[in-house]
């Protein structure tokens, strides 16, 4: 396997160090005197050669390990040398800290961050935040009861993503036609969202759509959520849809809670069955078509990593429709202690970091970013966002999601949330 080292060295060499080696009395193995090509330098010479052999062999691949170290860097980490970082997320969060370069830019930092999922309701209320060193919920006003609650000032908003409603263009050109939608440069729609909810009261439904032979189905017009109980994106759609029906206002307020709480109820309790993280409905969107799910609220960001994943699930056919207004659903880290405001400084300053939240859809701090990776990617969206609006406050909203789920007949599902 590998060729004799002592090749390079002179013989004579070799011959005076058998000779020494004779001289003082020392004997090479037996069976090396019964070697028949015993060469000039006699067995001893054998003996030798053969020993500087295995040293060299040995100090060559000493030197190879050496160079491939140094082809890293000089930054050998070991596991053992990294330090453990905790944290809870929501679930949407999971496949960028899952991306094996990810892990490493943290890894560079000296950092192992390991992270548990679970709905942003959950982080805020429920879930023993001892056992963690940050927080990273997918709204405000959920990160804000936490700082509240343990008196924590620092928070780092990494990257945002808006809410908007995955679709096919035969369903947005049919809600075109009943003002409910209108084509943006660029593929994506503007969802009308007080025309919506006039359909809502109306209880409108695809097949009373005069001429209607593209989904001509006898169901309600209606955006599918996730379970409310759960999940923070149906948290986002309640805030945008409960500011139109305040009156283009913010909700606050006893009297303004009860006025919109019947039409927020029957925009839930009428879907039937939903699901507790906004993966699963935009799962079915993918696999199951417009027959399944015409119409389903995601996070902007779902969409735009698909498009950038390029496996062929996003068709022709598959559009972003903009509710107007929308909401942000900014995710933003809680440090529970110096650990975690390691990493909610690296999500937010290290470049590397940003790039790759682009990557997964999300908007970040540098908008370039993200435009940058709708242009290479033909990614159908409204890049420049106008008409948004602020989620309530977080007791608000709060009360909203919970007369709402009382409403509901059977227990909520098990398992993170968004």
């Amino acid at each position: 396997m590998f060729t004799d080292q002592t090749s390079l060295i002179p013989s004579p060499f070799v011959c005076d160090l058998a000779d020494f080696g004779r001289d003082a009395g020392y004997r090479p193995p037996a069976r090396w005197w019964q070697d028949h090509r015993i060469g000039s330098c006699g067995p001893w010479g054998i003996w030798l050669k053969r020993a500087l052999s295995l040293v060299l062999t040995g100090l060559l691949i000493a030197g190879v390990a050496v160079a491939v170290i140094a082809g890293h860097g000089g930054k050998a980490k070991t596991p053992g040398r990294l330090t453990t970082v905790r944290g809870i997320i929501g679930s949407e969060k999971q496949p960028f800290f899952a991306d094996p370069r990810v892990r490493r830019i943290f890894a560079n930092h000296g950092l192992d961050v390991e992270v548990d999922t679970a709905g942003s309701r959950q982080i805020a209320t429920t879930i023993d935040l001892a056992r963690y060193d940050f927080a990273f919920p997918s709204s405000s006003p959920a990160a804000l009861k936490i700082q509240l609650e343990r008196k924590i000032s620092t928070e780092y908003a990494p990257f945002y993503s808006p809410m908007a409603i995955a679709t096919f263009t035969p369903i947005a050109q049919l809600l075109r036609r009943i003002g409910v939608a209108r084509p943006n440069p660029g593929g994506s729609w503007t969802f009308d969202v007080g025309r919506y909810l006039d359909l809502a009261r109306k209880k409108m439904r695809w097949n009373q759509i005069a001429g209607n032979t593209a989904y001509p189905v006898r169901k309600d017009i209606l955006i599918t959520t996730t379970d409310p109980r759960d999940s923070n994106s149906a948290a986002m759609y309640l805030s945008y849809a409960s500011y139109v029906a305040n009156r283009d206002n913010i909700v606050h307020g006893t009297a303004a809670e009860k006025r919109v709480l019947p039409l927020m109820s029957s925009l839930f309790l009428d879907q039937g069955y939903t699901q507790n993280s906004s993966q699963g409905p935009f799962d079915d969107y993918l696999a199951l078509g417009m027959g399944n799910t015409p119409m389903v609220n995601i996070y902007e960001a779902q969409f735009v990593a698909q498009v950038v994943k390029g496996d062929g699930s996003i068709k022709p056919d598959m559009v972003l429709m903009y509710p107007s207004p929308t909401v942000l659903s900014k995710h933003t880290l809680v440090p529970l202690d110096h650990k975690g405001d390691q990493v909610g400084r690296l999500l937010t300053t290290d470049p590397g970091l940003q790039r790759l939240a682009a990557d997964y859809g999300f908007r970040t701090q540098n908008p370039s970013l993200f435009d940058h990776i709708v242009a290479q990617h033909k990614a159908p969206v409204l890049t420049n966002l106008v008409d948004v609006v602020d989620p309530p406050s977080y007791d608000t909203l709060e009360n909203l999601l919970d007369a709402v789920g009382r409403q509901y007949q059977t227990p909520a599902l098990q398992g993170p949330g968004d």
